[in-house]
């Protein structure tokens, strides 16, 4: 995560339906540089995205997308997956329990939510 008012300068593209001009446009954003190449990536990709922000060191970072959805960041795969124990699926409804496991590339790691 940077520090806050670290940003990268990142030209995307607005889709027509989404613009306020009724045509598809560009238009330039600042996004925190150490999560601008996902941004990027993103809209290269097509995925509008309607904000940002890494978190700075106080929680997860997030990328908001246009359709209304938005992506949390970690700083790792473990944080992510303790995280992931107090969060409803993708549907919205929570699980009793969870089973994660997770390998660091020296041990396994299991968490039970």
């Amino acid at each position: 995560m940077c520090k806050w008012g670290t940003s990268e300068v990142l030209e995307i593209t607005v889709p027509a339906h989404l613009s306020h001009t009724g045509k598809k446009r560009l238009k330039k954003i600042g996004v925190d540089k150490c999560i601008a190449p996902i941004v990027r990536a993103l809209n290269d990709a097509g995925i509008t995205t309607d904000a940002s922000c890494c978190g700075h060191n106080n929680g997860p970072g997030s990328i908001v997308l246009a359709d209304g959805r938005e992506l949390l960041i970690c700083e790792n795969i473990s944080f992510a997956r303790k995280l992931c124990l107090h969060l409803p699926d993708i549907h919205g409804k929570y699980i009793e329990k969870r089973e994660y496991e997770h390998f660091d590339g020296k041990d396994w790691h299991y968490f039970v939510g």
